[in-house]
């Protein structure tokens, strides 16, 4: 198994207290008096550097909410955010936008990849748009470790789901950002494209030296991490290291009166 060169000056981008993310009494409000809804309320969490975190709970919980406050695609109604040592709240939108550019990777259910580009030219997107170039060797070594070197000149129709999913995830990696977040990245793969996403995501963990904070709603996903977080009614209401789906299965269950299973890759929760 291949380690991908890390570029200079690059590591996990974690704070003094190795942290790569954070929100601390964070508060997200929709809407106003009766069609008030109270997605985060007064949730503090860390996600350590150099590791795979995995965000769940019932539907309306706020996961997608506390990922998208935490990546600095939305902003809190109050309390805090940031990456690394950087306050979200501090910067400017053209700020902003920099740190997002350099120091943060995007993964959605929806692969968003260019359907004229080829794979390379995908992969290198963000770069290019910036105008900035992307080291060699790092850009090298994940072309082998997301297993693309012979698709790099076909275009996304070409491909099927998961190896699109793949050239999303490429090109979430290829700035070398401090932290990737993942939305339900496997949500439109069947079982086997998901498995292989999943381990993708892994790898750039523990190979890469990445950070990955990962929204779903499928145990089994949720086994491929290192800790799982749960969110209950805006909340964060239990941690859970070293998880299994059975066990993460079980934890659910307890927040949720319909019955539940597990959901393979793909199906909707």
């Amino acid at each position: 198994m291949r380690t991908v060169p890390l570029p200079d000056g690059c590591g996990h981008g974690g704070d003094e207290d190795g942290v790569a993310a954070r929100v601390v009494d964070a508060v997200k409000v929709y809407g106003r008096g009766d069609t008030e809804v109270r997605a985060l309320d007064g949730v503090s969490v860390g996600f350590p550097a150099g590791r795979f975190t995995a965000i769940m709970g019932p539907s309306g919980s706020g996961k997608s909410t506390l990922m998208h406050c935490a990546a600095g695609l939305d902003t809190l109604t109050s309390g805090s955010a940031s990456i690394g040592g950087t306050h979200l709240g501090a910067l400017d939108d053209r700020r902003l936008t920099l740190l997002r550019r350099e120091r943060v990777g995007f993964v959605f259910q929806a692969f968003n990849l260019i359907p004229t580009l080829t794979v390379a030219e995908n992969i290198t997107l963000p770069q290019d748009l910036a105008g900035t170039r992307t080291d060699a060797a790092w850009l090298d070594g994940l072309i082998d470790v997301v297993g693309l070197r012979d698709r790099l000149h076909h275009r996304p129709a070409e491909l099927s789901g998961g190896q699109q999913q793949r050239v999303a995830v490429a090109r979430a990696l290829a700035g070398s950002p401090d932290v990737v977040f993942a939305d339900e990245p496997t949500g439109n793969l069947d079982s086997r494209s998901g498995e292989e996403v999943l381990g993708l995501l892994g790898r750039a963990v523990r190979d890469m030296n990445r950070t990955v904070v990962m929204v779903t709603h499928d145990p089994v996903a949720a086994a491929h991490a290192d800790e799982v977080v749960f969110l209950a009614d805006g909340r964060l209401v239990d941690r859970m290291a070293g998880p299994t789906a059975d066990r993460v299965l079980d934890r659910l269950k307890s927040f949720d009166p319909r019955p539940a299973t597990v959901a393979a890759p793909g199906e909707a929760s």
